[in-house]
This record gives structure tokens, sequence and C-alpha cells, in this order.
């Protein structure tokens, strides 16, 4: 039957490897699957309902099938709910800058990736306690509003459990609480409207990932608008993903093309089916894989920023080294004569890579600029991946020059270089 349906379903794309027997690979799905239908044409169309199950829990190669299935499906008379759930990860819109929206310092202590998907929107948290639903269908049958309907009817009639559309097409429960995200791709000839839904999400580590102080990041890329959340189970004591998954692929079944409950004998309906997403089931799917998982997509995608940063001047090291008499004035001075001298760093980013990093500092901190401002700081962190690689190389770069490129000198030019290094790889580290 998968064989079939996968067959039926797909554009003439020349893989004939595709073509060979599957029954091996597909099992019998849970004790809710639907049986089979007889057709019954709707106005203009013959359309035929699917769900299919992801048995990945691997978010990259959840979203490389997402890819996959919107490139060579064809969709006019045959409408796919996939359902899938991931690992512990958070997934940026493609239009982001993970770094303003994450905890990246935190997540990669944990083990925990940042993905970045296809299409718009904000970020979210995905672990085994969320549900996540895409619904393909042709451009002109797109319907986001009737899609978070079917949601919305799913949990009310199975549960009893009553949510709301916003106007931000958003799903609300008890009216403030959001447990749903929504973005799209639109294309031709196909489209595709996904979500998630919060059923016994961890939210200590929803909220520990996502969790940004003020970052000092200036960037046009899109912005995730903070929302309270809430778990469905909170409400519906037990609830799992399983049940949800259950409710809402037989409400699926039970809608039309436009997504409006019909109940039996509308359109045909094909039930349930487990998907393997396998390179013997879908050829060139894993190199859709590695183009999701590479720092490229994820990282290099981003749009240009630059992130700025002030630091207090330890008092020893406030002023220039040829002012020994006015630094020994200075440190004899009570604390509140004067303000703490402040050093600035401004990294900007471009493509995810280092583009230039400026420092400003008060005068007298260095003699090569003894009436302070701006400075260009010459190292080799230009051109260097904002991450780990720029990290690396930070302290190497800094003991052997100045913060001005020359040669670096013994004694407080020294302490004011590590002072300096210490301030770049703080900037970094906290974004």
């Amino acid at each position: 039957m998968a064989q079939t349906l996968i067959k039926g379903a797909l554009c003439k794309i020349g893989k004939p490897a595709f073509m060979k027997s599957l029954n091996n690979d597909f099992k019998p799905v849970l004790a809710f699957s639907c049986q089979n239908f007889s057709s019954v044409r709707e106005k203009d169309t013959n359309v035929v309902k699917s769900v299919f199950i992801s048995q990945s829990s691997d978010i990259f190669t959840n979203l490389a099938l997402e890819d996959w299935i919107y490139r060579h499906f064809d969709f006019s008379n045959h409408h796919v709910l996939l359902l899938w759930r991931n690992s512990p990860c958070v997934v940026v819109g493609r239009h982001q800058n993970p770094w303003a929206e994450a905890n990246v310092s935190r997540l990669s202590e944990a083990g925990i990736p940042i993905a970045r998907r296809n299409s718009g929107g904000g970020t979210v948290y995905h672990d085994g306690g969320n549900l996540n639903l895409t619904f393909f269908t042709p451009r002109g049958r797109y319907n986001r509003r009737s899609n978070l309907e079917l949601i919305c009817r799913a949990l009310n009639s199975e549960f009893g459990i009553r949510t709301a559309v916003s106007p931000r097409e958003d799903i609300l429960l008890e009216g403030d609480y959001k447990i749903s995200g929504t973005a799209a791709k639109l294309g031709h000839p196909n489209a595709y409207h996904h979500c998630t839904l919060l059923v016994n999400v961890n939210m200590p580590n929803l909220h520990d990932s996502m969790h940004k102080e003020d970052d000092g990041i200036h960037t046009n890329a899109t912005r995730s608008l903070p929302s309270p959340v809430r778990n469905l189970s909170e409400v519906y004591s037990g609830l799992t993903v399983d049940h949800v998954l259950g409710a809402i692929g037989r409400e699926f079944l039970r809608s039309d093309a436009a997504g409006k409950n019909v109940g039996n004998g509308v359109v045909s309906r094909r039930g349930f089916q487990l998907i393997n997403p396998a390179e013997s089931w879908f050829p060139g799917l894993e190199k859709l894989r590695q183009e999701m998982s590479s720092w490229i997509w994820r990282f290099g995608k981003t749009p240009r920023f630059d992130v700025t940063r002030s630091f207090t001047i330890p008092r020893e090291l406030a002023v220039g080294e040829a002012a020994s008499a006015e630094a020994e004035k200075l440190s004899k001075a009570p604390a509140a004569d004067a303000s703490p001298a402040q050093l600035t760093v401004k990294m900007e980013v471009v493509n995810g890579r280092v583009s230039d990093v400026t420092i400003t500092i008060p005068p007298g901190f260095l003699n090569a600029a003894p009436n302070g401002g701006e400075i260009a700081v010459v190292t080799d962190l230009r051109g260097k991946r904002f991450s780990e690689e720029a990290l690396r190389i930070l302290d190497e770069s800094f003991a052997v020059t100045d913060p001005c490129g020359r040669a670096g000198q013994p004694g407080q030019g020294g302490e004011k270089n590590r002072f300096v290094a210490s301030c770049v790889r703080k900037v970094m580290q906290s974004v």
C-alpha cells in the first residue's frame, strides 16, 4: 500500500530506484488507522487525503523530508498531512539570526542542534513532547486558517480542549497562551503550511534554550515575538503526542479539500502511513539533509548584523603607560571622584563570519591612540566563522600583537592586550 500511495502522488522525476518494493520497510501503523473509502467526486476534483508519519526524530532528516515532498509530489488531487517529531533542537526561520534568537552557547554545551528551515516565521523549540504538522496542497488550495481551525476542531471533539485561532494565526489556549507557532512556504505549483503543537514539552529546556539577555545585536533579520506558552497536557492530564497525532490525523481524513469536516464518503481516504525517511524511499534525500545540517545553511545564511558590548576598564589599566604620575593619582583618588572608564567592542558579522572588529577606548588608554576614540583591531579574526573557530585563534592573535597590530610589549601593555582579548571573547561567548 505504501508503495502505491507514494508512487501515485509523485510527479515524473525519472528515479527508477524509487519504484522498487517498499513492503519490507513498511510497518502497520497504530490501531487508529483508517480504512480505504470509495471516492466521491467533489465539485471539480476527486481529492485523496493521506496522513504520513515520519519514523525519524532527527530534525535535519525531517526538514529534508518535508522539502523533498514539497519538491517532488503532485498535490493537485492528493492532499497530504505530514506528522513528525524531533529530539531536542531549536529551529529558526529562514530569515532569522540564530545568535539573536537562541542561547547559542548553552545549546552548544548541551549538544542541542540549531536548525534553519525553508519557511519564514519565528524560532521554536522542539522535543519529543512537540508535534509538528505540515499540510501540503497545491498553491491554489493553500489555506492556513482552515488548517488551524481543523486542529482546534480535533482538540475540542476528542478531548474537550477549547482553543482559538488568533488574528496573527496562532493557536491560543485559554485566550492567552500560545500552543502553536505557524509558518509557510508558497511556491508553484505546490505550497505547504506547517506548525508546531505543544503537548508535553520540557518547558524549562524551552525557556533556557531561547532565553536572551539584552543582546546588543543590531540586525534587519526577522525577530520572534515572545508569547506566553503552555502545554496541552496542563489542561488535559495524561495527554500524549500519540493521542493528539491520532485525533488530528482522523480529523484531517474526515475533511474535504477546503478543510471542512464532512464525515464519511466525500473523499478517498488512504489512512495513516508510516514513512521511512531514507535514501531508498526518497532518492536525493541524503543530499538535502547534508545541506540542511551544514554550517553554511544554518549560520552562513544569517543576515548581516553587528553586536556591541561595553566593559569597565580596571582602574590600574585605565590610563596609558607614559602617564605614570596620573596613574598614581588615579589609584589614590576616591572611587566616587570619577566615572569608571569604559572600553566598547563592536563586531560586524557578514554571512556568519567576522567582517570587522572595532574598539572604542578612552583617552590615554593606549599610547598609540592618546586621544582615544575608535581603533580598528588588526587580527586574524576577520573572515573567520563567528563561532569556536574565531575563539580558538583569539588568544593567540592578541598574544603576539597589541590591538593596533604591533608587537606586544611586556608589563602593562601585555595586561591591556589580555584585557582587550578577554572583552572580545566575552562578546562572542555572550551572543
